[in-house]
């Protein structure tokens, strides 16, 4: 692990020896010259590796380990704002947490190249002193007579300006009629106004807010906004963003679906008037890159984003935000293994800035850091301006099936129609892309499997293909068995939004049917038009996967059916229970927000099972406290500490052996448990073989340091890749 010098800001004279880190998986600084440059620490520099140029940061303090003979001299410094000491920290402390190379961390903070080169002024146009003698058109009249009488302009804008073509500008241009004007570009985000008029808050919202811009006044804290779905949570905690834009800060918001935020932008748009700058993977290389700058140039006040957003280089971040703290959707499984809501934490406290989470279900690691006193517990348990939290009844499918050939029963199947009937919408949730989960032959049983996971091809009938969810390998659906050559003899089994959709247009003939899923709605633009089209009650009967719970306010929607509520208890998942619970809690949160109440229906087989009875009941906090005797138990997190090792490669065999060599080396102490190697469930993804470590380890037990002792003490081969996962979400 590398560290940010004791002195961050540390300047290095011309011909002195630096240690520069690269945003490349690699172990360690590397050394170089300064050259005839003076440098200073977070510098952008260009190096020589090899044969390429790269470039890097300078780190600090040159490691020492290369006789001065043999190193070379960095080949220019960039000219942009150097990386913040904050964001030094943040990446050495995140790549020790994780155990990943910091180069790697270092690549997700430079992650857009292009806004490390020099900022191009923009040239205008402005009238000559002196003319030339040139022949003097109708069209060329105009622009001259706008260019004197206006402030320098782009040549764009003085042909609009001027009712011309472009070629009549630049030709003046190269006559000397007209002079260029170097011009600063202007900044690419307006400044929110903390002082727009926002709407009135009730006085819990209003007490929590104040308790938000206390917090934004001092330093590092931890508030936990706990409110029902509808309560107002965002209201709150965009007070305390007023509060930072008033001390001339910069607020980050973490959303876990930015590409589906299209109400979270209006709402906040007309609280400040204008929007916020975005981060996520959706944007042009172009603005990109101008949000990239304006991050680290300041002028960027309030950024939303994905997880990766908690990168960017803030030059004053003031306010930490994790909206949904809940969501899976913040951990990442791939590269770097991180959740971004504890990271973000982590964030909070080395740049000494408060951190607010909020959820109408916070996680089991958020209960427990309120019951130690480690965060603070806002609670609104009352819906905003007077809504009330829809009813929640079961449907038990053991006695009230749906006919043979269809997936809802006809208790829910009478709700809808009723509820349409009324001139209401109603929503039926199934987290279950595509049609079809698993196609099988009927006269042999082959499934058809995807070739390079250990996964069934999902049917994605209305694209006509075949899917893997893991890889995105896909195939025409084929006409015969390539097991048995039985012609035409597939079935589909089990259903998923696309066969719901279908069984909706056959029960209600009538209704306007809306489908949103990853696969229909796969942006911004297009999430903003669905979400317009169910506002504006252009959709009935809306069919969705886990995207339509996060956070939308849909007045007329008073009737969520879940098709199938079980779906996700299973499969031996330490979060299973805890996950199904939110989900469904942040579904049935879409029913009833307005003056209409609402009605929730869960088609289950296991009515019996404790998510339901705390769904039904109304008894969250006995079901948290239920889960969370079980986990002390078991120590399980958030009482006990796991990490994972994944171990893969192409070949099956070596992976084995390098597996069983790994665990002859485990470590033998007490309280750290090493259970593996097994075949992970998905034993082969994307054509590599899997096997999988679980270490268990009790929270007053070092985890990191005999952890790295033990990969380093048997190094993997080269064909062979390890990937640690500290505090794993998921146990695929």
């Amino acid at each position: 692990m590398v560290s940010v010098a004791a002195n961050p800001s540390r300047q290095f004279s011309p011909h002195s020896r630096v240690a520069v880190l690269l945003p490349l998986p690699l172990a360690g600084l590397y050394d170089y010259l300064t050259g005839v440059e003076s440098l200073q620490a977070g510098d952008f520099v260009a190096v020589p590796l090899g044969r390429r140029e790269v470039i890097g940061v300078v780190w600090g303090e040159a490691t020492g380990g290369v006789a001065e003979a043999k190193l070379k001299p960095v080949i220019r410094r960039l000219s942009c704002p150097p990386l913040p000491a904050i964001s030094r920290k943040f990446i050495d402390w995140v790549a020790g947490y994780t155990i990943a190379p910091p180069g790697a961390v270092l690549r997700m903070a430079m992650s857009v190249p292009q806004a490390l080169e020099p900022v191009r002024d923009l040239v205008a146009c402005r009238a000559a002193v002196v003319l030339p003698e040139i022949k003097l058109t109708e069209a060329r009249r105009r622009v001259l007579r706008v260019a004197g009488d206006l402030p320098p302009l782009l040549p764009a804008d003085l042909a609009r300006e001027a009712g011309v073509g472009p070629a009549v500008v630049k030709g003046l241009l190269e006559a000397g009629a007209l002079e260029p004007v170097p011009m600063a570009p202007p900044p690419p985000f307006a400044s929110p106004d903390p002082d727009h008029p926002g709407p009135s808050l009730s006085p819990g919202q209003q007490a929590a807010a104040d308790h938000l811009r206390q917090a934004v006044a001092g330093g590092f804290s931890v508030s936990v906004i706990d409110g029902v779905t509808g309560s107002g949570k965002t209201e709150v905690y965009f007070e305390a963003i007023a509060a930072g834009l008033a001390a001339g800060r910069q607020s980050l918001v973490l959303l876990p679906e930015i590409a589906l935020s299209a109400q979270w932008l209006e709402r906040f748009r007309r609280r400040f008037g204008v929007e916020p700058a975005q981060w996520h993977s959706e944007l042009s290389d172009a603005k990109r890159r101008d949000t990239w700058r304006a991050v680290a140039a300041g002028t960027a006040k309030v950024v939303v984003g994905a997880r990766s957003a908690l990168f960017l280089p803030y030059k004053e971040l003031g306010l930490l935000i994790v909206d949904e703290e809940h969501d899976a959707g913040f951990k990442q499984d791939d590269g770097v293994a991180y959740h971004a809501r504890d990271m973000a934490v982590v964030r909070g406290q080395l740049g000494g800035c408060p951190v607010v989470l909020a959820s109408a279900t916070p996680s089991m690691e958020t209960v427990a850091n309120i019951a130690s006193g480690r965060y603070t517990r806002l609670h609104l348990p009352d819906r905003h301006a007077g809504a009330a939290l829809p009813t929640m009844d079961l449907i038990d499918l053991r006695r009230d099936p749906p006919p043979r050939g269809f997936w809802l029963s006809p208790l829910l199947v009478k709700a809808v129609e009723d509820t349409l009937a009324a001139g209401e919408q109603a929503m039926l949730f199934l987290n279950r892309r595509g049609y079809a989960p698993l196609t099988l032959c009927r006269k042999c049983g082959h499934r058809l499997q995807c070739p390079h996971c250990t996964a069934w091809l999902v049917e994605h009938r209305g694209a006509g293909r075949m899917v893997c969810h893991h890889c995105g390998h896909h195939v025409r659906p084929p006409t015969k068995c390539p097991q048995c050559e039985a012609e035409d003899s597939f079935a589909a089994c089990g259903p998923g939004v696309e066969r719901i959709a279908e069984e909706a247009a056959h029960r209600f003939p009538n209704a306007r049917i809306g489908v949103m899923a990853s696969d229909t709605v796969t942006g911004p633009q297009q999430a903003a038009d669905f979400v317009r089209r169910v506002a504006e009650h252009e959709i009935d009967l809306l069919i969705g996967t886990q995207i339509v719970a996060k956070g939308y306010h849909f007045p007329l929607l008073t009737l969520v059916g879940v098709v199938d509520a079980d779906l996700g208890l299973d499969g031996g998942d330490l979060r299973a229970g805890e996950r199904t619970h939110q989900l469904l809690c942040q579904v049935a949160g879409r029913a009833g927000r307005a003056e209409r109440p609402g009605r929730v229906l869960l088609q289950t087989f296991q009515p019996a099972h404790p998510v339901m009875v705390a769904l039904t009941s109304g008894g969250r906090d006995d079901f948290i406290e239920a889960e969370a005797e079980a986990r002390r138990l078991a120590g399980m997190p958030p009482y006990g500490r796991l990490a994972a090792l994944i171990v893969s490669g192409p070949e099956a065999g070596a992976v084995d052996d390098f597996a069983r060599k790994l665990a002859r080396a485990a470590p033998s102490l007490e309280g750290f448990q090493v259970i593996g190697p097994a075949p992970a469930p998905l034993a082969l993804l994307r054509g590599r073989h899997r096997r999988r470590f679980l270490i268990k380890v009790r929270r007053d037990v070092a985890l990191h340091g005999p952890l790295r002792a033990w990969l380093a003490a048997v190094p993997a081969p080269s064909a062979i890749r390890v990937q640690v996962d500290v505090d794993p979400y998921g146990f695929l």
